[in-house]
């Protein structure tokens, strides 16, 4: 094994470590901001069902994220080692600056702002939607661009059918409620552990086969192991910042709508992993909470300020994480 794609197997572990540390801080911002739950507990439960979300919903994503860069053999591992450079750098600036970013968005921007450098647009699979899911870059941006969408308008129809199913309940419902909201924090966990741990599993089967370790693209189980690991790894350090953003910033977020936003992202994150579309955890439940704030119609108190930040940051991260990406490919080169 050369040390290019020893180098490029790491590199993709650390963005998998950067994107669990940001990741958990989404998947625990509602259940410690609603009070439902301490930060220690949170992040344990988020770091367990991290790990076993893979083995139980699957790593259909993996095969769409492997399949970006059409590149084949030696000339492969540095384009998916500078671009997963690019991915894991934009993430760490952003949660250096408390902004919730989107892991997708970094890593696809460093993987094409890479192979455009290496070998033009044709070393790019743009393809589109598929039969069931999304293909190539245009079919993840589409992804993208969907979810959060979706997102506010589960967040909006689920908030507005509890406030009708809770009006008339008496505060001995709060308990039930704060034991339902480990349920929805578990499952979304899982939901985020099953997209991006597939995420990493993806890129590193790419590279076993372009190394010549590997005869064809199989994201086998020990792949994905050491993928979950190092994702849960940076889970247990959590992401304090954006929990602060997300739970308290966008829109204050009491019990029921922590119920809420956990339910609704949760739902959007797995069906996205079931389908391969590799999504942005942190922009869908963000996007519930608006979605929340709108239901209650207290316009007013949603921040908007706020929610164009992290609209701009999204925005701006693929052709950040993708310039990083290019600057970077002179380098793995060398070590190649």
């Amino acid at each position: 094994m050369n040390l290019v794609l020893v180098l490029a197997v790491a590199m993709v572990l650390v963005f998998a470590f950067v994107d669990g540390v940001t990741g958990a801080a989404t998947a625990t911002a509602t259940l410690v901001a609603s009070r439902a739950a301490n930060p220690g507990p949170a992040v344990i439960l988020a770091a367990l069902f991290n790990l076993a979300g893979p083995f139980l919903f699957g790593t259909a994503v993996a095969g769409t994220l492997g399949a970006i860069v059409v590149l084949s053999g030696p000339r492969l591992i540095p384009v998916v080692g500078a671009g997963a450079l690019g991915g894991a750098a934009w993430t760490a600036i952003t949660w250096r600056l408390a902004i919730p970013s989107s892991s997708s968005h970094a890593l696809v921007g460093g993987l094409v702002g890479a192979a455009l450098l290496d070998a033009g647009p044709n070393a790019i699979n743009w393809a589109g939607p598929g039969g069931r899911g999304p293909v190539g870059v245009v079919g993840i941006l589409a992804a993208l661009a969907l979810t959060p969408v979706v997102a506010t308008l589960a967040g909006y129809l689920m908030e507005r059918a509890a406030l009708r199913s809770f009006a008339r309940t008496s505060v001995r419902a709060a308990g039930p409620v704060r034991a339902a909201q480990y349920v929805t924090s578990a499952w979304l966990a899982a939901s985020h552990g099953a997209n991006d741990t597939s995420k990493s599993a993806g890129l590193i089967a790419a590279l076993l086969v372009a190394g010549g370790l590997s005869s064809s693209f199989v994201v086998s189980p020990p792949v994905i192991l050491v993928s979950a690991v190092v994702l849960t790894l940076g889970t247990a350090l959590g992401g304090w910042g954006i929990v602060h953003t997300i739970g308290r910033r966008i829109f204050p977020v009491k019990t029921v709508d922590g119920l809420v936003s956990q339910g609704s992202s949760a739902g959007v994150i797995f069906v996205a992993s079931i389908l391969g579309a590799p999504v942005s955890t942190n922009q869908i439940v963000a996007s519930s909470i608006v979605g929340i704030g709108l239901a209650r119609r207290r316009w007013h108190h949603v921040r908007w300020e706020v929610v164009r930040r992290n609209l701009m940051t999204w925005l701006t991260t693929i052709p950040a994480a993708g310039l990083i990406g290019a600057i970077s490919l002179p380098f793995w080169r060398l070590l190649g």
